[in-house]
Protein backbone atom coordinates (compact mmCIF):
# COMPACT_ATOMS: atom_id res chain seq x y z
CA UNK A 1 0.00 0.00 0.00
CA UNK A 2 1.06 3.93 -0.97
CA UNK A 3 0.31 6.32 1.47
CA UNK A 4 -0.21 9.83 0.06
CA UNK A 5 -0.54 12.88 2.11
CA UNK A 6 -3.31 15.10 0.96
CA UNK A 7 -3.19 19.18 1.15
CA UNK A 8 -0.41 18.68 3.35
CA UNK A 9 -1.94 17.45 6.32
CA UNK A 10 -5.56 17.54 5.56
CA UNK A 11 -6.05 13.74 4.56
CA UNK A 12 -4.22 10.33 4.71
CA UNK A 13 -4.83 8.06 1.67
CA UNK A 14 -3.13 4.62 1.52
CA UNK A 15 -4.13 2.83 -1.28
CA UNK A 16 -4.51 -0.55 -1.73
CA UNK A 17 -5.00 -3.64 -4.58
CA UNK A 18 -8.28 -4.67 -4.69
CA UNK A 19 -11.45 -2.70 -5.69
CA UNK A 20 -12.33 -1.63 -1.90
CA UNK A 21 -11.78 1.69 -0.54
CA UNK A 22 -12.86 2.81 2.97
CA UNK A 23 -13.60 5.88 4.10
CA UNK A 24 -13.51 7.17 7.86
CA UNK A 25 -14.84 10.77 7.66
CA UNK A 26 -14.98 11.60 11.65
CA UNK A 27 -12.20 9.87 13.28
CA UNK A 28 -10.19 13.24 12.91
CA UNK A 29 -9.81 15.48 16.06
CA UNK A 30 -7.50 17.51 14.88
CA UNK A 31 -8.76 21.52 15.59
CA UNK A 32 -6.92 24.14 14.13
CA UNK A 33 -5.33 27.18 16.77
CA UNK A 34 -6.42 29.79 14.69
CA UNK A 35 -10.52 28.45 15.75
CA UNK A 36 -10.46 27.22 19.18
CA UNK A 37 -11.12 30.25 20.73
CA UNK A 38 -14.37 30.06 19.51
CA UNK A 39 -15.50 26.82 20.92
CA UNK A 40 -16.55 25.83 24.41
CA UNK A 41 -13.88 23.96 26.37
CA UNK A 42 -15.70 20.85 26.52
CA UNK A 43 -16.13 20.95 22.50
CA UNK A 44 -12.20 21.10 22.62
CA UNK A 45 -12.56 17.17 23.84
CA UNK A 46 -14.28 16.45 20.56
CA UNK A 47 -16.52 13.91 22.27
CA UNK A 48 -19.02 13.03 19.56
CA UNK A 49 -15.25 11.65 17.16
CA UNK A 50 -15.70 7.88 15.58
CA UNK A 51 -13.23 7.07 18.14
CA UNK A 52 -10.33 4.46 17.30
CA UNK A 53 -11.42 3.57 14.01
CA UNK A 54 -8.49 3.25 12.52
CA UNK A 55 -7.17 0.56 15.43
CA UNK A 56 -10.40 -1.33 14.81
CA UNK A 57 -10.16 -1.63 11.12
CA UNK A 58 -6.18 -2.34 11.38
CA UNK A 59 -6.66 -5.18 9.26
CA UNK A 60 -7.36 -3.46 5.99
CA UNK A 61 -3.71 -3.78 4.77
CA UNK A 62 -3.99 -7.23 4.97
CA UNK A 63 -6.73 -7.10 3.04
CA UNK A 64 -5.16 -4.74 0.60
CA UNK A 65 -7.88 -2.05 0.82
CA UNK A 66 -7.41 1.61 0.19
CA UNK A 67 -7.98 3.46 3.46
CA UNK A 68 -8.90 7.43 3.24
CA UNK A 69 -8.37 9.19 6.79
CA UNK A 70 -8.80 12.97 7.63
CA UNK A 71 -7.11 14.55 10.37
CA UNK A 72 -9.42 17.33 11.30
CA UNK A 73 -13.00 17.01 13.92
CA UNK A 74 -15.98 16.67 12.62
CA UNK A 75 -16.57 19.52 14.40
CA UNK A 76 -14.81 21.95 12.36
CA UNK A 77 -16.25 20.00 9.08
CA UNK A 78 -18.72 17.22 8.71
CA UNK A 79 -17.12 15.28 5.74
CA UNK A 80 -20.14 13.52 5.48
CA UNK A 81 -22.59 16.57 4.87
CA UNK A 82 -23.77 17.54 1.50
CA UNK A 83 -21.94 20.95 0.46
CA UNK A 84 -24.93 23.00 0.19
CA UNK A 85 -25.59 22.00 3.93
CA UNK A 86 -29.28 20.09 3.08
CA UNK A 87 -30.43 18.45 6.10
CA UNK A 88 -29.72 14.33 5.83
CA UNK A 89 -32.54 13.48 7.81
CA UNK A 90 -35.58 15.76 7.20
CA UNK A 91 -38.02 16.12 10.21
CA UNK A 92 -35.14 14.75 12.71
CA UNK A 93 -32.55 16.71 14.77
CA UNK A 94 -29.42 16.78 12.10
CA UNK A 95 -25.78 17.92 12.56
CA UNK A 96 -24.53 20.84 9.98
CA UNK A 97 -21.47 20.93 7.89
CA UNK A 98 -19.80 22.79 10.11
CA UNK A 99 -21.82 21.73 13.09
CA UNK A 100 -23.28 23.90 15.91
CA UNK A 101 -24.36 21.58 18.12
CA UNK A 102 -22.85 18.71 20.12
CA UNK A 103 -24.65 15.10 19.98
CA UNK A 104 -26.21 16.17 23.32
CA UNK A 105 -27.93 19.14 21.19
CA UNK A 106 -25.61 21.98 23.77
CA UNK A 107 -24.37 24.63 21.62
CA UNK A 108 -20.41 23.93 20.31
CA UNK A 109 -19.73 27.39 20.28
CA UNK A 110 -19.42 30.31 22.65
CA UNK A 111 -22.10 33.05 22.47
CA UNK A 112 -21.54 35.17 18.99
CA UNK A 113 -18.67 32.84 17.65
CA UNK A 114 -20.39 30.31 15.25
CA UNK A 115 -19.04 30.43 11.64
CA UNK A 116 -20.56 32.89 9.61
CA UNK A 117 -21.19 31.97 6.23
CA UNK A 118 -17.67 33.10 4.60
CA UNK A 119 -16.03 30.92 7.16
CA UNK A 120 -18.15 28.21 6.49
CA UNK A 121 -17.44 28.55 2.47
CA UNK A 122 -13.55 28.74 4.04
CA UNK A 123 -13.78 25.33 5.41
CA UNK A 124 -15.30 23.73 3.08
CA UNK A 125 -12.46 24.61 0.24
CA UNK A 126 -9.69 23.95 2.93
CA UNK A 127 -11.18 21.14 4.28
CA UNK A 128 -14.04 19.61 2.82
CA UNK A 129 -13.21 19.87 -0.82
CA UNK A 130 -9.51 18.27 -0.67
CA UNK A 131 -11.05 15.13 0.82
CA UNK A 132 -13.68 14.46 -1.49
CA UNK A 133 -11.54 15.35 -4.59
CA UNK A 134 -9.54 12.40 -3.20
CA UNK A 135 -11.81 9.86 -2.85
CA UNK A 136 -13.74 10.37 -6.06
CA UNK A 137 -9.82 9.98 -7.56
CA UNK A 138 -9.14 6.93 -6.00
CA UNK A 139 -13.13 5.72 -7.01
CA UNK A 140 -12.11 6.24 -10.03
CA UNK A 141 -8.64 4.60 -9.92
CA UNK A 142 -10.27 1.57 -9.13
CA UNK A 143 -13.13 1.49 -11.15
CA UNK A 144 -10.14 2.30 -14.05
CA UNK A 145 -8.10 -1.29 -12.46
CA UNK A 146 -10.96 -3.62 -11.51
CA UNK A 147 -13.95 -2.65 -13.30
CA UNK A 148 -15.93 -2.06 -10.25
CA UNK A 149 -15.32 -0.11 -6.99
CA UNK A 150 -16.71 -1.14 -3.45
CA UNK A 151 -16.80 2.16 -0.92
CA UNK A 152 -17.02 1.45 2.94
CA UNK A 153 -17.84 4.59 4.82
CA UNK A 154 -16.90 3.68 8.33
CA UNK A 155 -18.89 5.12 11.13
CA UNK A 156 -19.37 4.79 15.01
CA UNK A 157 -21.42 6.53 17.54
CA UNK A 158 -22.34 5.71 20.96
CA UNK A 159 -25.34 3.45 21.05
CA UNK A 160 -27.99 6.01 22.47
CA UNK A 161 -27.95 9.67 22.46
CA UNK A 162 -31.73 10.53 22.93
CA UNK A 163 -30.98 13.97 20.68
CA UNK A 164 -30.57 11.70 18.08
CA UNK A 165 -32.56 9.01 18.01
CA UNK A 166 -35.48 7.21 20.59
CA UNK A 167 -33.56 4.33 22.69
CA UNK A 168 -30.82 2.63 21.89
CA UNK A 169 -29.56 1.79 18.39
CA UNK A 170 -28.96 -2.17 16.85
CA UNK A 171 -25.07 -3.14 17.44
CA UNK A 172 -24.56 -3.25 13.25
CA UNK A 173 -26.21 -0.49 11.47
CA UNK A 174 -25.63 -0.59 7.89
CA UNK A 175 -27.07 1.76 4.89
CA UNK A 176 -27.36 1.89 1.29
CA UNK A 177 -29.91 4.84 1.18
CA UNK A 178 -32.67 2.46 0.88
CA UNK A 179 -30.86 0.43 -1.77
CA UNK A 180 -30.13 3.10 -4.24
CA UNK A 181 -25.98 3.50 -3.48
CA UNK A 182 -25.09 -0.40 -3.68
CA UNK A 183 -26.32 -3.60 -5.39
CA UNK A 184 -28.93 -5.84 -3.46
CA UNK A 185 -26.51 -8.98 -3.66
CA UNK A 186 -23.43 -6.82 -1.92
CA UNK A 187 -25.87 -5.48 1.03
CA UNK A 188 -27.44 -8.77 1.50
CA UNK A 189 -23.95 -10.89 1.61
CA UNK A 190 -22.96 -8.34 4.11
CA UNK A 191 -26.26 -8.78 6.38
CA UNK A 192 -25.89 -12.69 5.80
CA UNK A 193 -22.54 -12.31 7.40
CA UNK A 194 -24.46 -10.47 10.41
CA UNK A 195 -26.77 -12.71 10.89
CA UNK A 196 -24.70 -15.89 10.75
CA UNK A 197 -21.62 -14.55 12.81
CA UNK A 198 -23.46 -14.48 16.23
CA UNK A 199 -25.92 -12.34 18.48
CA UNK A 200 -24.89 -9.08 17.61
CA UNK A 201 -28.92 -6.70 16.64
CA UNK A 202 -27.61 -5.67 13.09
CA UNK A 203 -30.60 -3.75 11.03
CA UNK A 204 -30.18 -2.33 6.68
CA UNK A 205 -31.62 0.84 6.06
CA UNK A 206 -32.91 1.57 9.61
CA UNK A 207 -31.94 5.28 11.50
CA UNK A 208 -28.84 5.30 9.48
CA UNK A 209 -29.23 4.67 5.79
CA UNK A 210 -26.09 6.45 4.80
CA UNK A 211 -24.83 10.35 5.04
CA UNK A 212 -23.71 12.22 1.85
CA UNK A 213 -20.37 9.72 1.03
CA UNK A 214 -22.76 6.70 1.00
CA UNK A 215 -26.01 8.39 -1.40
CA UNK A 216 -23.39 10.78 -3.37
CA UNK A 217 -21.02 8.38 -4.55
CA UNK A 218 -22.75 4.87 -4.65
CA UNK A 219 -23.78 5.01 -8.22
CA UNK A 220 -24.39 0.81 -9.20
CA UNK A 221 -25.38 1.62 -12.51
CA UNK A 222 -21.73 3.26 -13.06
CA UNK A 223 -20.05 0.33 -11.00
CA UNK A 224 -19.84 1.94 -8.24
CA UNK A 225 -21.22 0.28 -5.07
CA UNK A 226 -21.12 2.26 -1.51
CA UNK A 227 -22.33 0.73 1.92
CA UNK A 228 -22.15 2.72 5.49
CA UNK A 229 -21.89 0.82 8.50
CA UNK A 230 -22.36 2.62 11.40
CA UNK A 231 -21.90 0.65 14.37
CA UNK A 232 -22.35 1.16 18.49
CA UNK A 233 -18.93 1.89 20.32
CA UNK A 234 -19.95 0.04 23.50
CA UNK A 235 -18.81 -3.19 20.72
CA UNK A 236 -15.28 -1.99 21.46
CA UNK A 237 -14.41 0.64 23.39
CA UNK A 238 -16.15 2.70 27.14
CA UNK A 239 -18.36 5.42 25.50
CA UNK A 240 -17.97 7.66 28.11
CA UNK A 241 -14.40 9.58 28.79
CA UNK A 242 -11.98 8.97 28.26
CA UNK A 243 -13.35 6.81 25.67
CA UNK A 244 -10.67 4.04 25.96
CA UNK A 245 -9.93 1.39 23.41
CA UNK A 246 -11.24 -2.13 24.73
CA UNK A 247 -8.65 -4.67 23.29
CA UNK A 248 -10.54 -7.83 24.50
CA UNK A 249 -14.02 -6.29 23.03
CA UNK A 250 -12.45 -5.09 19.94
CA UNK A 251 -11.15 -8.30 19.16
CA UNK A 252 -13.95 -10.14 19.75
CA UNK A 253 -16.21 -7.73 16.87
CA UNK A 254 -12.94 -7.17 14.08
CA UNK A 255 -13.53 -11.09 13.08
CA UNK A 256 -17.24 -9.85 12.01
CA UNK A 257 -16.15 -7.08 10.41
CA UNK A 258 -13.80 -8.40 8.02
CA UNK A 259 -16.09 -10.88 7.39
CA UNK A 260 -18.56 -8.10 6.53
CA UNK A 261 -16.10 -6.63 4.12
CA UNK A 262 -14.89 -9.66 2.57
CA UNK A 263 -18.51 -10.76 1.63
CA UNK A 264 -18.93 -7.32 0.11
CA UNK A 265 -15.68 -8.03 -2.28
CA UNK A 266 -16.63 -11.55 -3.02
CA UNK A 267 -20.13 -10.75 -4.05
CA UNK A 268 -18.91 -7.47 -6.13
CA UNK A 269 -16.13 -9.78 -7.75
CA UNK A 270 -18.94 -12.20 -8.26
CA UNK A 271 -21.21 -9.72 -10.38
CA UNK A 272 -18.46 -8.56 -12.33
CA UNK A 273 -17.17 -12.04 -13.00
CA UNK A 274 -16.22 -12.25 -16.91
CA UNK A 275 -17.75 -9.30 -17.69
CA UNK A 276 -20.88 -9.78 -16.16
CA UNK A 277 -23.24 -7.38 -14.64
CA UNK A 278 -23.67 -3.90 -16.04
CA UNK A 279 -20.55 -4.62 -18.63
Amino acid sequence: MSPINGSGTVFTLSQGTVPLLVSMPHIGTHIPAQLRAGYTARALQVEDTDWHLAQLYDFLPAMGASVLQPRFSRYVIDLNRPPDDTPMYPGASNTELCPTRFFTGDALYLESCAPDAAARAQRRSDYWQPYHDALATELRRLLQVHGYALLWDAHSIRSAIPWLFEGALPALNIGTANGDSAHEVIAQAVMQVCRSAGPLSHVLNGRFKGGYITRHYGRPADHVHALQLEMCQNLYMQEAPPFAYDPALAAQVQPQLRAMLQAALNAGSALYAGGGYGH
